[in-house]
């Protein structure tokens, strides 16, 4: 019998979960979910047979490695900082890896030794990373055994919100870890652009956009990640003229976010403290000049100069004109602005959420040059089953239950860049609406 331990059962682990449950009535694995709240495992777990919940502190050693122990493969949905402590444990003890999250240094210095033990460690496996790198390298081989040349790729994902949900003038709410959201972009963004190395600073991000269309959906901004130059090598593209990575917001949103970042609402290197019954305009005025002729609006009008009716109503939308109380006054001012944000863009109960994701390659072909557009729209069905947790979840679920199957015959340290791994995951992925829609037009 299989013994899968899956550590962490947060709101992206909700399909995860699910999925191998299901494999444990049918196949002979049992498996093991360990949490915080041992009681909030159980419920969901949902009874269903082979299946058992345990309470883990995993700062404990002892229970963890303990846990780890007792199981064939770990499944690690704790904070991305925790990866490298489970991953670690694993391979001292023998037992196979998986995670969702970005393959980290710490990992590949463990990588000849995964090897030489004969384990299977698998990272970058959910969404973005995960089902970004599997779409874009069955197109990138596709067209490498076609003899074609891919000249320019340029991909975006966003976790935002289903059409009838965006009931905000941000057209937005958290659908994953708020602080991460906040943060988005700080330091500098490097990507290609025909042969050219560029470079954004924070303080430029939300000004240097594209404009990304969904039939269907509309239109999206896009803005650069933060390395986009490390996927050459990733994605075997090592000489391609134009790469870029980036995030989608809805059209809009970035131009009002930008007046956080310009005022350094977003600032998380210092401590402001204001006092007990300070408002939202107290906190945005903090950050204005002091004019005693003019009011809050018009210093930000000063000082903000492309500023424009629906970026205003935004910002009045949030309350920041208005006596609302601060609902924290000491922290960062990062953490501030979370505070608020918590409130406003919280997932309502009935809310659905919607994840977009787009690659847009140029190649050069016999016909002539080739734009092929690859997109991807996929939507929750409440807060709980959201469409982050189903897109992040699943892939994840999907390689497992292969890899126990025997049907990922590998092992050492790897991403789901392989037609091995990525070919029968999307597959899979296709029969549970987690489909890409591909549109080609030739320029002669």
């Amino acid at each position: 019998m299989h013994s899968i331990l899956i550590l962490g059962g947060g709101k992206s682990s909700t399909y995860l979960i699910d999925y191998l449950s299901d494999t444990c009535q049918n196949k002979d694995r049992k498996l093991i979910l360990a949490d915080l709240d041992e009681k909030a495992a159980l419920e969901k777990l949902k009874n269903r047979p082979n299946t058992f919940a345990k309470s883990l502190d995993v700062s404990d050693p002892e229970k963890r490695r303990s846990l780890i122990q007792e199981s064939d493969l770990v499944i690690s949905m704790l904070p991305a900082f925790m990866h490298p402590t489970i991953a670690k444990d694993c391979l001292d003890l023998g037992k196979h890896f998986f995670s969702a999250s970005y393959e980290s240094e710490d990992l590949k210095k463990m990588a000849s030794e995964i090897g030489e033990k004969g384990l299977f460690f698998l990272n970058e496996c959910g969404l973005d990373p995960g089902i970004d790198h599997m779409s874009a390298m069955k197109i990138i081989d596709e067209a490498k055994e076609k003899g074609h040349q891919i000249t320019s790729f340029k991909s975006y994902c966003g976790g935002l919100l289903a059409p009838e949900s965006e009931d905000n003038p941000w057209k937005y709410k958290f659908t994953w870890n708020p602080r991460n959201v906040v943060l988005a972009g700080q330091g500098t963004s490097r990507y290609i652009e025909k042969g050219d190395l560029k470079f954004i600073p924070y303080h430029q991000l939300y000004k240097r956009l594209e404009s990304i269309h969904f039939e269907g959906l509309g239109d999206f901004d896009g803005y650069a990640n933060r390395d986009s130059l490390s996927y050459r090598k990733v994605y075997g593209l090592e000489n391609i003229p134009t790469l870029l990575r980036g995030t989608l917001r809805r059209a809009g949103y970035c131009k009002a976010w930008n007046v956080f970042v310009q005022l350094g609402m977003t600032d998380d290197s210092f401590e402001v403290n204001f006092p007990e019954n300070s408002t939202l305009r107290d906190f945005i005025n903090a950050f204005l000049p002091y004019d005693p002729q003019l009011s809050v609006e018009e210093k930000l009008g000063v000082l903000i100069q492309d500023l424009d009716f629906p970026t205003f109503e935004k910002l009045q939308w949030l309350g920041f004109f208005s006596d609302r109380k601060l609902p924290k006054t000491s922290g960062s001012p990062a953490s501030l602005l979370q505070a608020i944000l918590e409130i406003d863009w919280a997932l309502g109960k009935e809310d659905r959420d919607m994840i977009v994701m787009q690659h847009l390659f140029e190649l050069e072909t016999d016909q002539g040059k080739e734009i092929l557009t690859s997109s991807l729209a996929c939507f929750g069905e409440d807060s709980t089953y959201t469409a982050m947790a189903k897109t992040v979840g699943l892939p994840l679920a999907i390689a497992v239950d292969l890899f126990l199957d025997g049907k990922i015959k590998l092992s050492g340290l790897h991403l789901p860049i392989l037609p091995e791994i990525y070919l029968p995951i999307l597959e899979e992925l296709e029969k549970r609406e987690i489909v890409f829609q591909e549109k080609s037009e030739f320029q002669p």
